[in-house]
């Protein structure tokens, strides 16, 4: 990360990164505690002392912080790792051991997430803090923001942030300046608590093979360097032997361990025991937890030695659905070379046939407890099966940890479940208001859960049953079945076509001799049409004839044309339209209005304009000043402007549109009188 603190650290900075750069780069950490896996386990009561930093690192680590040509690194790094037992607040401190160095530090939440991905997934980002100044760095109750990133004058302590109970995180103090200073780190301030309230105690021991070593497991990780290599912590309820060293599981990559190997310096004989921890002879204490809590001196637990007896097929892993590989489980751990890779170690016998094709372990140091046995193809039909253990090709079957042969002959039976299928039947009952969907799934193979999902509707989760729509259209209905091992999913649409919608267009005003010709425009899946066109006429036909209407009584009247469509349900709906039926339709300007509020003649419009488009009507006084103008032929002139009545005398009118009878524009002008 480039941190610019002044003019004169730039310069400074670019010279020794061009020198330096790609030494820093190239420089791996192997040291515990500077790679995340291997990070240092917390307590929250104890503080941390780390004498000096290596330099490493440098690898780019997701952040918050986003400023352009700016990387954020795990430069010269050590990690620690601590869970969260109260929910609250993480107050913390790191105080460097030179004040003139920078440290940095960010938090993510590894819940869950393999601690590798802090250098790629965002979502674990928790808090920083990037400043480039130097000094004592944290998070306390004086830090105002989870994110501060780099530059001179940002604070060096950022707010505390929430952890929660449960989940485990990873803090990274990066040290930017390129000194091997140390710095201690100690946690308080906040509400929460990372320390583990789990007292530590042995739990259980167990002799392995002819017992000369015996495998202790402790109750919750403790700290390798608190394991005594003699092995004296340990003493046996017999004379016979005597522990002469314990080593912890994992230690050499790992500050702690819940696993311990002690080592006799005889065989012990079958028989029942117990093992007593003390204070061992250099260290002076027991086992420490990452709190340095000891394990009570004098605390003991039972060990049991059984006579070596080959060991047995334990069980088998219940089969998924649909199953190519058995997972066989064994009591003792089966070394990995003893396994036939052709499989031929075992035989499977059942209701169809089936090939073994392979097999092979979950192998970690040579051994492994699980077994898995590779089919030619997977078994899809139920029935009960066995597995054999013989003599495969190898000429033996499994030898186990204590180099015994396991005995051949000794047999497995398992089942397997019928495959499912989601597909499902349904009906509709049509209505005119609602739809209902009648659905049912067969059951067969065994199913005994379903779960239907509809669309705007609560979801059913019984073999069959029935839903309601009242807004019709695409339906989406989804079924899940299972029969406890085989699962199944099925999608359908289901068209709800019975929505109808009466409609109908045609000309809105009736002139002097028009046919006027009726266009239905109803919605659905239709079967009649009724048309009553108000003219003493109808139709059944969904493309009716051509109506005449009566214009000889010098007057307009309305006449109401009605449209019932049905469809076959039976549904129905009707369609009301009121068509004005004009006595003339002559387009022409009056010679003179007179806007006196008499209700005669009052307002100058062109007149009938019914059968236009595109009209512009513009009235000028005497000076060619525009007073008015519309495009839309009934809104008529009054005789003001600009709310002022106007004078009397002769005004000029230009009238412009589109004849939609005679399909042409129109361009027409005159003089209208003002008479008041």
């Amino acid at each position: 990360m480039i941190k610019i603190k002044n003019i004169f650290y730039l310069i400074f900075t670019v010279i020794l990164v061009q020198t330096l750069s790609n030494k820093v780069r190239a420089q791996p950490c192997t040291t515990l505690g500077q790679t995340a896996p291997t990070a240092f386990p917390i307590c929250g009561t104890t503080s941390f002392f780390q004498s000096s930093v290596n330099i490493c690192g440098n690898t780019n680590v997701v952040s918050r912080c986003t400023s352009p040509n700016v990387n954020f690194t795990d430069k010269n790094p050590y990690w620690y790792r601590f869970t969260c037992w109260i929910s609250g607040t993480l107050g913390f401190q790191i105080t460097p051991n030179d004040l003139n160095d920078d440290y940095d530090w960010q938090l993510f939440d590894i819940t869950g997430r393999n601690v590798n991905n802090v250098y790629s997934d965002i979502n674990m980002f928790v808090a920083c803090n990037w400043s480039g100044e130097p000094g004592v760095t944290g998070a306390g109750p004086s830090g105002n923001s989870l994110v501060l990133c780099e530059g001179p004058g940002v604070p060096l302590f950022s707010s505390m942030p929430n952890i929660i109970q449960g989940h485990e995180y990873l803090l990274l103090v990066s040290h930017f300046t390129n000194s091997q200073s140390g710095y201690s780190l100690s946690f308080g301030g906040g509400t929460g608590s990372i320390t583990d309230p789990k007292l530590p105690n042995l739990d259980s021991a167990k002799a392995i093979c002819d017992g000369t070593t015996i495998a202790v497991k402790l109750n919750k990780k403790m700290k390798c360097n608190s394991i005594q290599s003699n092995g004296d912590e340990f003493i046996l309820s017999t004379s016979l032997t005597r522990v002469i060293s314990a080593v912890g599981v994992g230690c050499s990559g790992s500050f702690d361990t819940d696993s311990i190997i002690l080592t006799l310096s005889n065989p012990i004989p079958p028989g029942n025991y117990t093992l007593t921890i003390q204070n061992g002879s250099i260290d002076g204490n027991t086992l420490l937890d990452d709190c340095d809590r000891d394990v009570p001196p004098g605390e003991s637990i039972p060990l049991t030695v059984y006579t070596i007896l080959p060991t047995l097929m334990d069980s088998v892993t219940k089969p998924l659905c649909t199953p190519k590989t058995l997972e066989l489980v064994f009591k003792k751990p089966i070394k990995c070379n003893s396994i036939a890779s052709d499989g031929s170690d075992f035989i499977i016998s059942g209701p169809y046939p089936v090939n073994i094709t392979g097999a092979r372990g979950n192998c970690t140091s040579g051994e492994t407890f699980k077994v898995y046995v590779d089919l030619s193809a997977p078994l899809q039909r139920s029935g009960n099966f066995r597995i054999t253990l013989v003599r495969g090709n190898d000429t033996n079957t499994l030898i186990d940890e204590c180099n015994q042969e396991c005995t051949p002959g000794q047999f497995l039976n398992f089942s397997i479940s019928d495959t499912v299928n989601a597909d499902f039947t349904y009906n509709i009952n049509f209505g005119c208001k609602s739809d209902i969907i009648n659905f049912n799934h067969n059951g067969l193979n065994g199913v005994n859960s379903w779960l239907w999902n509809f669309q705007n509707q609560p979801p059913i989760s019984s073999q069959s049953g029935s839903v309601s729509y009242s807004l019709f259209g695409i339906k989406n209905v989804q079924l899940i079945v299972n029969n406890g091992v085989c699962y199944d999913t099925l999608s359908k649409q289901i068209n709800l076509n019975n929505y109808i919608k009466a409609g109908f267009i045609s000309d809105e005003f009736i002139c002097p001799d028009d046919i006027v010709l009726f266009k239905d425009t109803s919605v659905g899946i239709l079967s009649s049409w009724s048309w009553d066109f108000g003219n003493g006429n109808s139709s059944l036909s969904q493309n009716p004839p051509g109506q005449n209407y009566n214009t000889t009584l010098n007057i307009n009247y309305n006449v109401p044309v009605r449209l019932i469509v049905s469809n076959n349900v039976p549904c129905s709906d009707t369609a009301i339209k009121l068509l004005t039926v004009v006595w003339n339709c002559y387009i022409d300007v009056p010679s003179a209005f007179t806007p006196n509020n008499d209700g005669i003649n009052d307002y100058l419009y062109p007149l009938n304009a019914y059968k236009t488009n595109n009209l512009k009507f513009s009235v000028y006084n005497r000076f060619g000043e525009r007073v008015f103008y519309t495009e839309n032929w009934l809104k008529k002139w009054d005789g003001k402007f600009k709310g002022k009545a106007l004078d009397i005398g002769t005004y000029v009118w230009m009238l412009s549109y589109y004849d939609l009878e005679k399909k042409k524009p129109v361009e027409r002008k005159g003089t209208t009188v003002l008479i008041r």
